[in-house]
């Protein structure tokens, strides 16, 4: 029997089940590990497919012809010459990640708009202050790097507050929803950034989003400007955006994700004045709703994968994503 490999932690018996009754259907047996990276690499060693997050499996698969991760960003999936099958296809779970991380834009944007950090600080020491300044979204400009599953569900919510306009920024210029006023291509981004009040990066990491946060590029940011990066570490240059704080320029910033992860506790990001941190928990698989989302997605492939149909979630190794 053709033997599909499930290796993630957080299934819950229900969805354990669905797939379990999918791969009998289609002559498949289900082997779950659980996180157990010995037996793993065992039982991947004649798996035709395997579905987990450990990058190391594609190694020891020599049977492998599609790996399924239930991860957004496929970067340590992609060279050819990590796999024991180069030609297996790569699929993820973008698109179930969307929801969870556009909350979590929210909840950081308020809380640096109406000073949460600091008022907790107050609470903290039993004080009682009512007087800071705050601000709003709504009269906002928004500007969303970002317009894939993630922009497009944070220009959703953002829109409810009444911003002044919502502009995204992409490769294409194009957007498919009506979610933005304007969508601009990466080229236009230096004349939106003066302009914008709001920023908010969800980019892939790709050999064209490197950097592409630069210390000048952060710099045309209005003084009392808001950032939000929830992409990738790698796009905004981290030293220049913390040297930018440092000298009074942005009224806040949040991060989720980081060059290095985890961040180490000597980073000057910890103490930075105005720096929300995170430890990159805006979209991993503990919010249930995105686990379904994850198990339907591989489901839905699967069923594509047995009849012969293309794989909706499958990666354009080239592009990265």
């Amino acid at each position: 029997m053709k033997k599909l490999l499930v290796d993630i932690v957080q299934l819950a018996d229900e969805h354990r089940a669905a797939i379990r009754d999918a791969a009998r259907r289609h002559g498949y047996e289900a082997r779950f590990t659980d996180g157990d990276a010995a037996r793993a690499r065992a039982e991947a060693a004649d798996a035709e497919i395997i579905f987990g997050p450990n990058p190391d499996l594609p190694g020891v698969a020599s049977n492998l012809r599609w790996l399924c991760v239930p991860s957004a960003g496929v970067e340590a999936y992609l060279p050819r010459e990590r796999y024991a099958n180069p030609s297996a296809v790569l699929t993820n779970a973008s698109g179930a990640y969307g929801v969870t991380i556009a909350e979590h834009i929210v909840m950081v944007t308020l809380e640096m708009m109406r000073r949460q950090p600091e008022y907790a600080r107050v609470v903290a020491r039993r004080g009682w202050r009512r007087d800071l300044p705050i601000r709003s979204i709504r009269g906002s400009r928004v500007t969303l790097l970002g317009t894939g599953d993630i922009g497009r569900e944070a220009a959703l919510r953002l829109r409810a507050f009444g911003p002044e306009s919502i502009v995204g920024v992409n490769r294409s210029g194009r957007a498919r929803e009506g979610l933005f006023d304007r969508v601009l291509k990466v080229s236009g981004l230096d004349e939106i950034l003066p302009r914008t009040d709001l920023l908010v990066m969800s980019l892939p990491d790709t050999r064209e989003s490197a950097g592409l946060m630069d210390a000048r590029r952060l710099a045309l940011l209005p003084e009392d400007a808001f950032l939000v990066n929830v992409g990738r570490g790698s796009t905004i240059d981290q030293k220049a955006l913390v040297a930018l704080m440092r000298g009074g320029r942005l009224s806040g910033a949040a991060l989720d994700v980081f060059a290095e992860e985890p961040l180490p506790p000597e980073d000057d990001v910890w103490d930075c004045p105005r720096l929300l941190v995170t430890p990159h928990v805006a979209g991993n698989m503990t919010l249930r709703y995105t686990l379904d989302r994850i198990v339907d997605m591989f489901l839905e492939d699967f069923e594509n994968y047995c009849e012969g149909r293309p794989l909706l979630q499958e990666v354009d190794r080239e592009r990265g994503y």
